[in-house]
């Protein structure tokens, strides 16, 4: 039992050449970045002077990260870009 429950937590990250804790690391950078992006959203719909390109600039650069992370050698996973510039 302890078995399955662990192949269900490593079986994903393994599989994309990260241990538990790197995967986690990645996928909590990602979920900041999509909140930062929320909420730049969300000043921009009542103040559409601010944060003009913020949310899709940074989409995109996260898009790019995810792309060079999926393409990476086993194990060679570099960092994501910050989310602002």
């Amino acid at each position: 039992m302890l078995d399955r429950a662990k192949t269900a937590f490593t079986t994903h990250p393994h599989a994309v050449g990260e241990s538990y804790f790197e995967h986690f690391g990645a996928a909590m950078r990602y979920c900041g970045t999509f909140l930062f992006c929320a909420f730049c959203a969300f000043v921009h719909a009542f103040l559409p002077f601010l944060f003009e390109k913020t949310a899709s600039t940074t989409v995109r650069k996260m898009v790019a990260a995810m792309d060079a992370r999926m393409h990476a050698p086993q194990g060679k996973v570099e960092a994501t870009p910050q989310a602002a510039e």
